[in-house]
Order: C-alpha cells, then sequence, then structure tokens
C-alpha cells in the first residue's frame, strides 16, 4: 500500500496547479458515457460515442444525468470542463482518486467528491472516489470504472418511480448520495458479520496464527470505511447550512435525512472501532492464557522432580564411608522413598487444585 501512495504522489510532483493528471492505477479503461435526460412525462436513455455528444444538453430544459466511467480519459474529462466551464482545479480533483471527501461551490456548479465502497467478488473492500457536479439543469457522475450503486436509480428514472422524475436537479444530486449512503449499511452489517466471526473464533479459543492477521485486516478495513465516511458528513452539514441558488429548500429536507443516516452509519463505525480493539486485547489475553497454563505444567514438573533430583543427587556422589552404600536394600529404599515424595506432592497439587 506504501509503494502505491508513492507512486500516486510522484504523478503529482512538479506539476502545476491545476494540471489534470489522472492517479489510479486503471489506465487501460474503456470511456463510458451515459445519459438520462427526463421531464415527469418523457424521458430518453443514450449510451454516447464520444464526449461532445454531451454537449447538447448544456441549456436544455430537461433534466439531465450524465455518467462518465473512465477517469484515465484525462483529454475528454478537460474537454467537457471547457464546455461546462469546470474550473481546472476541479477537473484536477475528479482524477486525483486520493482526494478527500468535499464540497466546492463555484457559484454556477456544486463540485463534491465522495467515496464509494462496495466489496468485490474476492471479498476485499473496495473505496471508489466518485465526483458529482451539480448544475442548473444537469448532474454530472465521474467514476473510475464501470459498476456502481446507481442502478436503483437508473430503474426509477425507466419506470417513473418515486418523485425522480417531477423534481430538479438537485433532488437527482441526493438520490445519489443517497445511494452511496444507503450501501455504507451493507458494508457496515458485512463489517459486523466479520466480528461475529473473530469473536467465536476468540472465544472459542481458537488462537490460530491467521487471527491476529484477520483482526488487523478488518482493523484497517473500518479505518478505511471511517475516511470516507466521516468527511461526508461535514459536506452534507455544508449543504444544509448552504445558500446556493442551486439546491431548493424542499431539498434542503431530504439532505438532513442522509445526515441522520450519515450519524447512524458513524456510530456503528466507532462501536465496531471500539469491539475491534477489544478482540485484540482479547485474543492477547487468551495467548498469554495459554502460556500461563503451559508455564504452569512445568512449574509443576520441575516442582515435582525438584526433590528427586535432590535425593538422586545425593546418592550420586562417591563417598567411600556413605552409610547407605552397604545397605542390602538400599536401592530400593530410595526408589520408595522418591516414589512416596512423587504422591505426597502429587496430592498436594491436586488438593490445591493446581492441576
Amino acid at each position: 500500500m506504501a509503494r502505491k501512495r508513492l507512486y500516486r504522489s510522484k504523478k503529482k510532483l512538479g506539476q502545476a496547479p491545476g494540471s489534470v493528471v489522472y492517479t489510479g492505477e486503471r489506465s487501460k479503461e474503456k470511456l463510458f458515457l451515459e445519459a438520462f435526460d427526463f421531464t415527469k412525462d418523457n424521458y430518453t436513455e443514450k449510451q454516447l460515442t464520444n464526449i461532445e455528444d454531451c454537449f447538447e444538453y448544456k441549456h436544455t430544459e430537461t433534466i439531465t444525468w450524465i455518467n462518465l466511467n473512465g477517469l484515465n480519459h484525462v483529454n475528454a474529462i478537460e474537454t467537457l470542463g471547457k464546455h461546462f466551464d469546470i474550473h481546472h482545479l476541479a477537473l484536477e480533483d475528479i482524477v486525483n482518486i486520493s482526494q478527500r471527501p468535499k464540497l466546492d461551490d463555484h457559484e454556477t456548479y456544486l463540485f463534491f467528491v465522495i467515496k464509494m465502497l462496495y466489496y468485490n467478488d474476492s471479498n476485499h473492500l473496495v473505496s471508489e472516489q466518485v465526483s458529482l457536479i451539480l448544475g442548473e439543469n444537469y448532474v454530472f457522475s465521474f467514476q473510475e470504472a464501470e459498476g456502481d450503486v446507481f442502478d436503483p436509480i437508473r430503474d426509477r428514472i425507466r419506470n417513473a418511480k418515486g418523485r425522480v422524475r417531477g423534481m430538479s436537479s438537485d433532488y437527482l444530486l441526493y438520490t445519489l448520495i443517497d445511494a452511496i449512503v444507503d450501501h455504507y449499511f451493507n458494508i457496515i452489517e458485512i463489517l459486523g458479520d466479520k466480528i461475529e466471526d473473530l469473536e467465536t473464533d476468540v472465544f472459542a479459543n481458537k488462537t490460530r496464527d491467521d487471527l491476529s492477521i484477520r483482526i488487523q485486516d478488518l482493523k484497517r478495513e473500518i479505518l478505511r470505511v471511517r475516511r470516507a465516511v466521516f468527511p461526508l458528513r461535514e459536506i452534507i452539514n455544508k449543504i444544509e447550512k448552504n445558500e446556493s441558488n442551486l439546491i431548493q429548500e424542499k431539498t434542503i429536507t431530504y439532505f438532513k435525512d442522509i445526515y441522520d443516516h450519515l450519524i447512524q452509519v458513524t456510530e456503528n463505525i466507532e462501536l465496531h472501532r471500539e469491539i475491534i480493539g477489544g478482540l485484540m486485547g482479547m485474543y492477547l489475553t487468551s495467548i498469554s492464557n495459554k502460556m500461563n497454563e503451559v508455564m504452569k505444567v512445568l512449574t509443576i514438573m520441575a516442582s515435582i522432580f525438584i526433590p528427586l533430583t535432590f535425593i538422586a543427587g545425593i546418592y550420586g556422589m562417591n563417598f567411600k564411608y556413605m552409610p547407605e552404600l552397604e545397605f542390602k536394600y538400599g536401592y530400593f529404599a530410595i526408589w520408595g522413598l522418591m516414589v512416596i515424595v512423587f504422591l505426597v506432592l502429587l496430592f498436594y497439587f491436586k488438593r490445591k487444585k493446581w492441576l
């Protein structure tokens, strides 16, 4: 991970402010453009072949959602930005996939950076940057690759479900952000299931070598989710206080609902952080307890054999005038004494419940 971060930062070194440089690793992604143009009664859906096909939607009276996949196509993004008067610093942030979630007010449009979270087929957490631009009658979304959480929004536009077809572009923006936030709950549920599995293994004293690695990996996942979610609270809070004409007063209520959802998500994240921290402590404690059990057994064995070793050491000395050396049954007597000492010590440890 450290090498990737260093590599991404190197792409930006020496570049002038506002330089549109893609910092991701998916340099071979194909450019994919789709446009949903709709009113309350009608809608059209198109897959655009080139970036110039987007220009016709600039001054229409309909509401337009244009989704672009493929941030590696910086020339197309710059062309789009030039035609729609998008600031070069915003274009720079669109293709910089390490950008922190934020909201910028550019008077004629609002620029958002949000992290979309999901688990891939390998059950690895993916954090993909999604940039959103809200204009007077359009919304742009920029993604690194195909695959997102917006299919329910597409279905609602196609089938005129809900309010999206009868509302303005700010409500369309709300639905896109809400879809991302709703998916956070799925992430929280999966993290909760993983924590429960780890708790079961820790409580069952399954101190396998990979258990500490699993705990650390899950801790890193929780921190990644936290970094994606916590700044979004600030963004939604800014929307509520924003005086931009692009967001109507009646739409603010819906963004307040997103804020409530984010509060719930962040509370669960903090709870998961505390639990995973406790799990590591419990795991280390179980390891320590197992070590103590081993040391206890070794100590008891040593305590039993110390007096036996003492007896054997005395009669192992080669003094000529040791009185027991001439005793006919001396060998058997010493064996009997050692057995008696062993049994007495064993009884004593049992009585003390040390065994």
